[in-house]
């Protein structure tokens, strides 16, 4: 299966999809501590599907995933130390990534 080709904003923060933002991976991460944390997100996310029918499990395995997500910065505390808000969830074209997202071609 091909991996969808986002569109990421010029400064890496953030791609797109579904028209929002989403916050991008902290790319100071070293590639061990980026593979482990994906490879927590993966199963946590797996778990969530599997025990669906245990509520206390399913609420155990979203905690992991959320700490995941933590780990690679996709949640928290922003990566970037420039001061810049975190405009996570937004649509580009209500953020000050606006001009840019009119620039892209469909």
């Amino acid at each position: 299966m091909a991996r969808a080709d986002y569109p990421r904003t010029p400064d890496g923060r953030y791609f797109v999809a579904k028209d929002r933002l989403w916050r991008c991976t902290d790319p100071r991460l070293d590639d061990s501590e980026r593979r482990a944390a994906v490879k927590a997100l993966m199963q946590a996310r797996r778990d969530v599907h599997l025990k669906r029918d245990d509520p206390d499990a399913v609420a155990e395995a979203r905690t992991r995933v959320d700490a995941a997500k933590r780990r690679l910065g996709e949640r928290g505390p922003v990566w970037w130390d420039d001061g810049a808000a975190d405009e996570g969830g937004k649509h580009p074209k209500n953020s000050s990534y606006a001009a840019w997202w009119a620039g892209l071609s469909d």
